[in-house]
């Protein structure tokens, strides 16, 4: 004899939904937190009522919870098996700057790092005042007051520099082999 629809509301009321919050707590301490509870306790529920329609359920809150540990267990396992659990959102990551391409920001640091090498390679003072004019951007006059050299020999140094540095990049990247 099937049951009337307020019976049934009254026995989802008083022998279910009480389970809830218990329940939803209970899955939250056992399982990741990437599973989507909420769902998991809604289908917990359906295959509970089911159950119960057919008459076969003899204990509903051990249903109830054996049903959502079930539930949760195969969605950790579709979940592995679809790769969701490695998986990252291209929005959230930052690996590409949309205001230069990608070939553009790979050559650039290439060329930076280039640049270093042959500023690296020159003598030690040649080195230094190259640094303070083309890195620091100090005049030449500021340089020869703060190293204690003349204006002139500062502009020397400079002018070996870079042609020390165009040399090197042309060695570097294999034009000098020609």
């Amino acid at each position: 004899m099937p049951l009337k629809d307020s019976e049934q509301s009254d026995w989802f009321e008083t022998t279910l939904q009480p389970h809830e919050a218990e329940l939803q707590a209970w899955l939250r301490n056992r399982f990741p937190s990437g599973l989507d509870f909420d769902d998991i306790v809604q289908d917990a529920f359906v295959s509970a009522w089911k159950a119960y329609k057919e008459g076969t359920l003899r204990s509903p809150k051990a249903f109830l919870f054996g049903a959502a540990r079930n539930l949760a267990l195969y969605s950790m396992r579709s979940r592995k098996v679809r790769g969701y659990d490695n998986m990252v959102q291209i929005e959230d990551c930052d690996l590409l700057d949309d205001k230069a391409g990608v070939q553009e920001t790979v050559a650039h640091n290439q060329e930076l790092q280039i640049l270093t090498l042959a500023i690296q390679s020159l003598p030690d003072r040649c080195r230094r005042i190259f640094t303070l004019r083309k890195v620091y951007g100090m005049t030449q006059r500021e340089i020869a007051k703060k190293l204690d050299l003349s204006p002139r020999t500062v502009n020397a140094q400079i002018t070996i520099g870079l042609h020390k540095c165009a040399l090197f990049v042309k060695d570097y990247c294999g034009e000098g082999t020609r």
